[in-house]
């Protein structure tokens, strides 16, 4: 028997993966690691922890598998937070400030200034995003301005820049390789994504000097071997994707108008779009997919801010309930949400509004109000953001079939589903009674992880080609609408209603 394993780097824990061919999961270890809030709007991490909390587990799980198991391991894989930035010194691998993570909003004000520069078209048709602090570039923008002489030490190349995962190729390799894959690059505000390169015009306008910059490979990639001394013996590093792309590549989404949808902390929907770059008109991004070879493929993407948060909030904040796993049994003792409706803008909305200045609400209350129907509009919202999402992406395929672009007529005909909240089975339901279309979810849905497997296998030859792939992909439920569409219609139009009432317009 052949195995791989997947390094999980996520934003509250690392965890390492161990799988075997056929994709079933042989071994998991899982460590959490601080987050670090400076100040208001501020996330970080310590990115030495990063590494220490991933080394672990891939230590941990090795031991677990026993020393037959670990060597018949094929190659590693590598899939990670995306756009949380990292920059050390090349010589003593030190980090030279914390890592700015992804949900981080200091570098706003940048973004505003490349706004009012009139940037955005330039930056959208180059990369296929909207100018947001969410994406690295201004994180690291905001680095060189702030950490003294670094700019200077960067243009000597002495320093480094990467996403988490190219942190991880670095240690794993004992500071011999500076690479990255084109779906992390992506991520950057900073890479052609048409000409799977980096763009000088870009980093010009930030001020970031080229020398920082890592390698990029195709996702399914020969990266390099680890340093023995790591693991315990060298494999090959054969596949590199972020989280969200390995998650339409674990869940076997390689062809146009096949989507997926990622129920945790947040929601993040792709949909496969070949070729064809297509800049959205809906409030998506276009992204980089996994790559397997050197030809570029994209995604639409949308990102929702407050998926499954919102059910640590009852539990936190309004102490609704104990646990979380506790939501589903209280929403389920209402038949309806009573006509509430729930906007968790905590953190402003995301696609497909990008409103970041919304604040949560809860309106529809009356005297019969319950923290029960309080708690089926709290998951209910959830499947309304992604509804709105996947709305916004069959307006951008009308779109493109109307004009006769080579993405045109891949409408999404069924969403797959991985992430924690997929488990819910009646907020499952309630999304396919909103979609009008079935949604299908596998038996394992540790699809991110798997699709850093399936990279690095097939860069090795454990697998031969994507159908070997495709036929592995098995599914546990499919959930089929039963809402006539009349009422979903309706109950979509009130809660557009909501969201405008939580944006204040």
């Amino acid at each position: 028997m052949t195995y791989l394993l997947a390094l999980d780097q996520g934003t509250s824990s690392s965890r390492s993966i161990v799988f075997d061919r056929d994709g079933h999961i042989v071994a998991m270890a899982q460590r959490e690691f601080r987050q670090i809030y400076p100040q208001p709007g501020w996330v970080e991490h310590d990115a030495k922890e990063i590494w220490d909390s991933q080394l672990a587990t891939a230590r941990e799980v090795l031991q677990q598998i026993g020393s037959e198991k670990a060597a018949a391991i094929a190659a590693l894989g590598i899939t990670n937070q995306r756009e949380t930035t990292v920059v050390w010194n090349r010589r003593t691998g030190e980090p030279i400030h914390n890592a700015i993570v992804w949900q981080d909003r200091r570098a706003e004000p940048t973004c505003a200034e490349l706004r009012e520069r009139g940037l955005g078209p330039l930056v959208q048709e180059k990369t296929g995003l909207i100018i947001d602090a969410y994406f690295s570039g201004t994180k690291l923008k905001w680095i060189l301005d702030h950490v003294p002489g670094s700019r200077e030490q960067a243009r000597r190349g002495e320093l480094a820049f990467g996403t988490v995962d190219a942190w991880l190729v670095w240690h794993l390799t004992g500071g011999k390789v500076h690479a990255t894959d084109v779906s992390n690059a992506s991520r950057t505000m900073l890479f052609n994504v048409r000409r799977n390169e980096w763009d000088a015009e870009l980093l010009a306008a930030l001020d970031i000097p080229p020398e920082l910059l890592p390698q990029v490979h195709p996702s399914s990639h020969h990266f390099a071997d680890t340093d023995a001394g790591v693991l315990g013996r060298s494999m090959p590093i054969g596949g590199i994707a972020g989280d969200q792309q390995s998650a339409l590549f674990g869940q076997a989404c390689f062809k146009p108008g096949f989507a997926k949808n990622t129920y945790g902390t947040g929601c993040f929907m792709l949909m496969h779009t070949g070729n064809a770059f297509q800049i959205s008109a809906n409030g998506l991004v276009t992204t980089s997919a996994a790559q397997p070879t050197r030809t570029p493929e994209f995604a639409l993407e949308g990102s929702v801010f407050i998926g499954g948060a919102v059910v640590q909030w009852l539990r936190d904040g309004l102490r609704a309930i104990k646990g979380s796993s506790e939501v589903q049994s209280l929403a389920e003792s209402v038949p309806d949400a009573g006509g509430v409706m729930f906007v968790p803008a905590f953190t402003g909305l995301g696609a497909p509004y990008w409103k970041p200045n919304a604040t949560g609400a809860i309106v529809g209350l009356t005297r019969g109000s319950t923290a029960a129907h309080i708690a089926r509009a709290a998951l209910e919202s959830i499947a309304f953001q992604s509804a709105a999402l996947l709305q916004a992406m069959s307006r951008d395929v009308s779109a493109s079939r109307a004009a006769s672009t080579p993405a045109g007529g891949s409408q999404v005909t069924e969403l797959r589903v991985d992430g924690g909240a997929c488990v819910n089975n009646l907020l499952m339901q309630f999304q396919a009674d909103l979609l009008g279309i079935p949604v299908v979810r596998p038996q394992v849905i540790e699809t991110t992880a798997l699709g850093a497997a399936y990279l690095a296998g097939l860069s090795c030859g454990v697998y031969r080609n994507l159908d070997e792939l495709a036929a592995q992909w098995k599914v546990e439920r499919r959930f089929l609408p039963t809402m006539p569409r009349e009422r979903a219609a309706e109950l979509m139009g009130r809660w557009e209603h909501a969201v405008r009432q939580a944006t204040l317009e």
